[in-house]
């Protein structure tokens, strides 16, 4: 029988390993890196977005309240504030400086047209609570004054523009993301680091008014009707005294 030899160079060894290259390790080194550099801007701008949604001006007790009233022309009005803040940041970032340099010098008169027009809402909000009578103890279950509601029956269109009218008139989001796309100019200097960081502004922003009217749609059914016309006087009742605040000083 003839006999085989076999070498040890003629036996495939499938446990060895063919070494990476490094044109082809280059795309994976680079990927990290180039993660990492947008997850900070991204951090920022959710960062940001937190910080003009959370505090609870004269536009989260008037969500609050359309919440209550209904959930749906509620989503629309979240939607409304959170596009005015995304639209804020997207102007601060392209033109930071500039925004801070105009508005400043009329901002005094820009609140004063904002506080109008928050004591026009209170006031018309104050008149339709009025005019709203308060149900029988039989009949007043927290479904029954939902209908009853001052505002009711409005289009989801119409409540998007009115409360993105609304916040587009306080001059306080502009300077404030103004404030901030300056001191970070270099950081937003390139166009995917400013996307990541108005993609952070406009998660945290609509996250934040969500919750919001979450919280108010819950609160509103487990409310008696009485309670429910009062919790609407005490709202618009704030807003009026937020204008207040906001109007002063005087711009004379």
């Amino acid at each position: 029988m003839p006999r085989i030899s076999l070498s040890r160079r003629s036996i495939p060894r499938f446990s060895q390993r063919r070494p990476i290259s490094a044109a082809a390790a280059g795309p994976a080194r680079r990927t990290l890196p180039r993660m990492t550099e947008l997850l900070s801007p991204a951090l920022a701008g959710t960062a940001a977005g937190l910080g003009v949604a959370m505090p609870m001006g004269a536009m989260s007790v008037l969500l609050l309240q359309e919440a209550v009233r209904d959930r749906r022309t509620a989503v629309a009005a979240a939607s409304g504030v959170a596009a005015v803040d995304l639209g804020y940041a997207a102007l601060a970032t392209a033109l930071g400086p500039w925004v801070a340099s105009h508005v400043a010098p009329v901002e005094a008169w820009i609140r004063l047209a904002a506080a109008a027009v928050l004591l026009a809402i209170a006031a018309h909000g104050l008149a339709g609570a009025a005019r709203v009578r308060e149900p029988a103890p039989a009949a007043g279950g927290p479904g029954a004054a939902s209908e009853e509601a001052p505002g009711a029956g409005r289009s989801r269109g119409a409540v998007f523009g009115r409360y993105a009218a609304l916040t587009a008139v306080n001059p306080t989001t502009a300077l404030y993301f103004a404030a901030l796309t300056t001191a970070q100019g270099a950081a937003l200097g390139s166009g995917a680091a400013a996307t990541a960081f108005l993609a952070g502004v406009a998660a945290a922003s609509l996250m934040w008014q969500q919750a919001l009217v979450v919280l108010g749609s819950l609160a509103g059914r487990r409310i008696s009707a009485t309670t429910r016309i009062w919790t609407f006087r005490l709202g618009y009742g704030l807003v009026a005294a937020y204008a207040l605040k906001i109007a002063f000083p005087l711009p004379w």
